[in-house]
């Protein structure tokens, strides 16, 4: 059992809202999105995401997380990455300009709370006494991480996103 300061528990509530707001945006927008893998990735990581919910719950019980746990989830993860790294060089039929567009905001948005919260993680990694928690907080922020390469890597293969 882990005693948390207080800056510790206020880290760790903010990333459980933080959590709970992913966990909405992506069970919403795997039922809001057009396109079929789209709607799987969605709800793939609304799944990994209650995985962090939990992880989060019990780091404010005192309790150490084993990531032994999260070991499976990861190693699908990286499989359905795998995926879309294959489609970036296939050309993509579009579904018409109005669900190419929706679905591109609902990517756009989670994109972006993707990079929020993954720097939120940061923050609380740095701030953590207890050195399994902290490589629990990081486990969890490289899945954050995961996930907005996984959108990334969807967008850019459908001509959503562009890096120049």
């Amino acid at each position: 059992m882990v005693n948390l300061t207080q800056k510790e528990r206020m880290l760790l509530q903010d990333q459980k809202s933080h959590e709970e707001i992913c966990i909405q945006k992506y069970t919403n927008y795997a039922q809001e999105a057009q396109d079929p893998e789209l709607k799987q990735l969605f709800a793939d990581y609304a799944e990994q995401e209650r995985q962090h919910l939990n992880t989060i719950n019990q780091m404010l019980n005192g309790e150490v997380p084993n990531l032994q746990q999260g070991r499976q989830s990861r190693q699908q993860q990286l499989q359905q990455q795998k995926q879309f790294v294959q489609f970036r060089d296939q050309p993509v039929p579009m579904q018409g300009a109005t669900a190419n567009e929706k679905d591109a905001a609902l990517c756009n948005d989670l994109l972006m709370t993707e990079k929020y919260v993954s720097g939120t993680y940061d923050t609380a990694i740095f701030e953590f006494t207890n050195t399994a928690m902290r490589q629990a907080l990081n486990h969890i922020q490289k899945e954050e991480q995961q996930h907005g390469e996984g959108i990334f890597n969807y967008m850019q293969s459908r001509g959503m996103y562009n890096p120049q």
